[in-house]
């Protein structure tokens, strides 16, 4: 790999599986970008999950990634939906500096008769439940988990709802999941998945100019309240973020850098070094096992099947097997 610096005048991209910083001086907006491709193709193509699923989570993925590398500390941040629909479970997680991970949990017959009736939009197949932002520090801090509805509305949506919820400050999210066909190398058709998405944050220097009006039910002075739309600078970013196309979010020939520039060029916008993301799972031989040994032998028995306890990590689909008398006291 070469490690020529840019010259003047050129510009480096990103591309995918790299979340890209980036800052609107001029309308006091910070945010983070990003386009995946092998991260999340690899983890849709190792479940093969029928595409109204896929879809959903890559976008859970994008959220995950677009927040977890935001966090300024180890640990893991973890994006999971529960509900009544369909796909009754959604989780992604981040893990500092750079691992991903993520599955899926559907009912195969009831996402059958959903798509067969129309009702295959990501709202209809989650339902109503809640959605589980987590935040672990560590075995020394206590997790942070912050919780919003499953109300019919999208993920991006919900996720607005969260930060003004959890951090009082305007947020607006875009997310876009594509499925691409076309042929290999050898000319046989093919299906790839990309995913995308944006955050985009109103971060000013005057506090005041940031602040939401009181959630309902809260016992602040009306006076002071500022409208979420009041500021013309927020109004502004997040009018432009709104123009982008959900094929902008997926499509390799724009890019994240040429989304930035073609929504804030105006107005000045910064983008900073990029941060790399990989599927990686923190599955282990021993970190099962250490599970299992906080079993019963009456449970290592039940679970044992032709002289073997067998467990398969959601997640990546790894199998460990161990024999009993491994898991048990001597």
């Amino acid at each position: 790999m070469s490690n020529r610096q840019a010259e003047l005048g050129e510009f480096g991209f990103a591309g995918d599986d790299s979340v890209v910083p980036f800052q609107v001086e001029g309308l006091d907006v910070r945010g983070r970008a990003v386009q995946l491709g092998p991260l999340v193709n690899t983890i849709l193509d190792r479940h093969a999950y029928p595409a109204p699923v896929a879809r959903l989570l890559a976008e859970a993925i994008v959220l995950t990634v677009l927040i977890g590398t935001s966090l300024k500390f180890e640990g893991k941040f973890t994006v999971q939906t529960k509900g009544d629909g369909p796909v009754d479970l959604l989780v992604a997680d981040f893990t500092s500096p750079e691992s991903v991970r993520a599955y899926a949990r559907f009912n195969e017959e009831a996402l059958a008769e959903a798509v067969a009736a129309g009702r295959a939009s990501p709202e209809q197949l989650l339902g109503t439940g809640v959605l589980a932002f987590t935040i672990d520090q560590g075995s020394f801090m206590q997790p942070y988990q912050g919780i919003v509805p499953l109300d019919g509305t999208s993920l991006e949506d919900i996720a607005g709802v969260y930060f003004r919820q959890s951090e009082q400050i305007p947020t607006r999210v875009r997310l876009g999941a594509a499925e691409l066909f076309d042929r290999d190398e050898h000319g046989k058709p093919r299906r790839t998945w990309r995913a995308g998405g944006l955050i985009a944050q109103f971060l000013p220097e005057a506090p005041e100019r940031m602040r939401h009006p009181d959630l309902h039910g809260g016992d602040g002075d009306d006076r002071d309240e500022v409208n979420l739309h009041g500021d013309e600078a927020w109004d502004e970013a997040r009018m432009l973020v709104d123009t982008i196309d959900a094929d902008e979010l997926t499509d390799p020939q724009v890019g994240v850098e040429r989304l930035l520039f073609r929504l804030f060029h105006e107005r000045g916008v910064r983008a900073f070094p990029p941060q790399a993301v990989q599927d990686r799972c923190n599955c282990s031989r021993d970190k099962i096992k250490g599970v299992l040994q906080g079993f019963s032998a009456e449970e290592i028995e039940a679970s044992t099947e032709d002289g073997q306890v067998t467990v398969t990590c959601e997640f990546c689909s790894t199998s460990y097997h161990y024999q009993p008398n491994e898991l048990t006291p001597a």
